[in-house]
């Protein structure tokens, strides 16, 4: 890798870091502040918090990554090193995978429309369902950081020792990272699920409206439309988000100094970049307070220079 190319990396990598960040940082304050000035908390609202801070952790882990492999690669053979930051890596992929599958199934259950009882009973306990998933999602985390923990102890003993060869250590880590990657189906089946559900819903809605004479413009249908497309953009952000991280896995493993392992490093900034302003521009609330602070920004600006346009 030329130095040129590891010092673009670093600043592409700091650029992306800094708008992952920005947007984090700006929903977690947004609704740390309006849960303070209310002195109560949505499920929402506890959903995006978590989901932000989830997110900054998971940017950290990125960033630290990528400095070690802008600055030098050798640091990942120190087990001591490689050890926490994969654990950690680990933990902040799997919450922010689960956290935005809650997210979507909130949408599911306080959008759509069914006559199901079933569909009633999950409707009416929303809170509990969300809750019960997020438990549920621990217990995966726990026993994923006990097979992570189990492969590498056996990966790093067996490798320092000598007792495997080339061959045996790459079949050796395809076969856990398949089974450690087993945690990202289930929420991206329940992510479908939703999108499916919310989907069906709205086109019941419209043929009723259509029956009964009526606009198909009305709040319902909005608030379907505005539901699927936050969902479908998290589907697409973390379906390539899982594909590069699979990527990641298997090159960090082997060609960690090279030109397309920095390009895959650069693509995973964008699903916790990029979703964050999502969810800002889809919610009203963040929407608008973040046009505030950005007409403010621009008053600022001028005021401190007046001749600028």
């Amino acid at each position: 890798m030329f130095p040129g190319l590891s010092t673009i990396f670093l600043i592409l990598s700091g650029v992306e870091f800094l708008i992952g960040i920005l947007g984090n940082v700006f929903i977690g304050l947004v609704l740390c502040s309006e849960c303070v000035k209310n002195q109560k908390t949505s499920l929402f609202d506890f959903i995006l918090t978590g989901l932000a801070i989830s997110r900054i952790s998971q940017l950290l882990v990125f960033f630290v990554e990528s400095l070690m492999m802008g600055l030098d690669s050798q640091v990942f053979a120190i087990f001591k090193l490689a050890k926490p930051i994969t654990l950690l890596w680990r933990i902040s992929n799997h919450l922010t995978t689960w956290l935005v599958t809650c997210l979507s199934i909130f949408y599911l259950l306080k959008i759509a429309h069914f006559s199901h009882s079933l569909f009633f009973w999950l409707k009416w306990r929303m809170n509990r369902v969300i809750l019960a998933m997020l438990a549920f999602s621990l217990g995966f985390l726990i026993l994923d950081i006990l097979l992570l923990e189990t492969f590498n102890d056996l990966f790093w003993n067996l490798i320092n020792e000598g007792n495997w060869t080339l061959v045996e250590s790459k079949t050796h880590y395809i076969k856990s990272e398949s089974l450690l990657s087993f945690s990202y189906f289930i929420p991206i089946v329940l992510s479908l699920l939703s999108l499916f559900f919310l989907f069906w819903s709205l086109v019941k809605h419209t043929r009723n409206l259509q029956l009964n004479f009526m606009g198909s413009r009305d709040f319902s249908t909005k608030a379907h439309k505005r539901a699927m497309k936050m969902v479908t953009s998290f589907l697409l952000l973390i379906m390539v988000h899982f594909l590069f991280t699979q990527l990641a896995n298997w090159m960090f493993h082997r060609f960690l100094d090279n030109k397309f392992t920095k390009f895959i490093m650069l693509a995973l900034y964008v699903f916790p970049s990029g979703h964050s302003f999502m969810l800002i521009l889809g919610n009203s609330q963040l929407r608008q307070i973040a046009l505030k602070v950005l007409r403010h920004l621009k008053s600022s600006l001028k005021r401190q220079n007046p001749l600028a346009l």
